[in-house]
């Protein structure tokens, strides 16, 4: 089964019986873990029950497979379902899980399977996908937008308020995966303290501010900022601290929308560049108004949508493939902060 975007918060809410191993796999690691943790606790209240609920490796497999089968043909011995998780697998995994969804097994075991980055054309993915007694939920990368919704909810849980500066900083800060989003949020929280409900920007920047992928940003002021040298170092640095490849590319291109979108409103709809900005949601952060401004006078729209276009192939290719496109990324950015 394939869950689509706008399917997957009710089918974590309530998994169909039907289905006896469900894959959570994407770029984006906390969530797939908290999604993980979510569908397991459906099952046992404490994932690390004895007796209704098993942790099985990749690699722990590979030496034995029949440690997987024993465990998915046990009986509870309390009743009811037992949960077997499986976590740091790969391709070769897929053989054993395909002969098992073909056995047609019992309610008696729901196996939660914890994958990478995994493309169409990996096995693990496909079969969990074309099975219809299987399933598989995508954890991506968020975008800025995506971003900004899921800091104001985490806010509004912790029962405070934020500002709107502070949002935009956060969200510009915060790049990457969402349990580390949220890890940073809870500490914020805990850090204006119980007796201020209201969230400033000085304050998230004095409890976010070293935690902030600021070299994201570097890599983009770089970028457009016509200097190729710090760009290819930035670059570099992101690669070897293990920094997503989707992720810079999703940090650039969601850079480039936004300049295309003012772009669009300053020459087709006649609109002044301040108000344009003004309408981007989240805005422009203050400190970065100038350079983004001379960034939308440099670029033509034509330019930006044959740009964004090359990185959504780029982009595509990373997910097709599962192997990042290093070579390609470094070449695009490399004529980009050359112009």
């Amino acid at each position: 089964m394939k869950l689509q975007a706008r399917q997957i918060d009710g089918f974590l809410k309530s998994p169909d019986k039907a289905v006896r191993a469900i894959l959570v796999y994407g770029p984006d690691q906390g969530l797939v873990k908290e999604r993980a943790k979510m569908l397991g606790l459906k099952i046992v209240p404490d994932l690390n029950d004895p007796f209704n609920a098993a942790h099985l490796t990749g690699e722990l497999i590979e030496g034995d497979a029949s440690r997987f089968f024993d465990e998915v043909n046990a009986q509870s011995l309390m009743g009811g379902t037992r949960l077997i998780r499986i976590t740091d697998v790969d391709n070769k995994f897929a053989v054993h899980l395909k002969d098992w969804l073909k056995s047609n097994p019992s309610d008696g075991a729901l196996v939660v399977i914890e994958g990478g980055a995994l493309g169409p054309r990996d096995a693990l993915r496909k079969h969990c996908e074309d099975a219809p007694n299987a399933a598989a939920i995508p954890c991506y990368i968020p975008d800025e937008r995506d971003m900004v919704a899921f800091i104001r909810d985490q806010i509004r849980e912790q029962g405070k308020a934020i500002e709107g500066d502070a949002v935009t900083w956060l969200s510009q800060a915060l790049k990457g995966d969402r349990a580390t989003a949220k890890m940073e949020i809870e500490k914020l929280c805990l850090y204006v303290g119980s007796t201020q409900n209201m969230i400033s920007l000085r304050d998230a920047q004095a409890s976010c501010g070293e935690s902030g992928d600021q070299g994201l940003d570097d890599l983009v002021e770089a970028t457009f900022g016509r200097n190729p040298l710090k760009a290819m170092s930035t670059l570099h640095r992101l690669m070897d601290e293990g920094t997503d490849i989707i992720v810079i590319e999703r940090t650039l291109q969601n850079h480039i929308r936004r300049l295309h979108q003012v772009k669009i409103d300053v020459e087709e709809n006649g609109q002044p560049i301040e108000l344009a900005m003004k309408k981007l949601q989240p805005p422009v952060f203050f400190k970065q108004e100038d350079r983004f401004k001379s960034q939308v006078n440099k670029f033509s729209g034509p330019y930006l949508r044959r740009l964004l276009a090359r990185l959504s192939e780029i982009e595509a290719e990373t997910k097709r493939t599962g192997t990042p496109s290093k070579t390609l990324i470094s070449d695009a950015l490399l004529k980009l902060a050359s112009l």
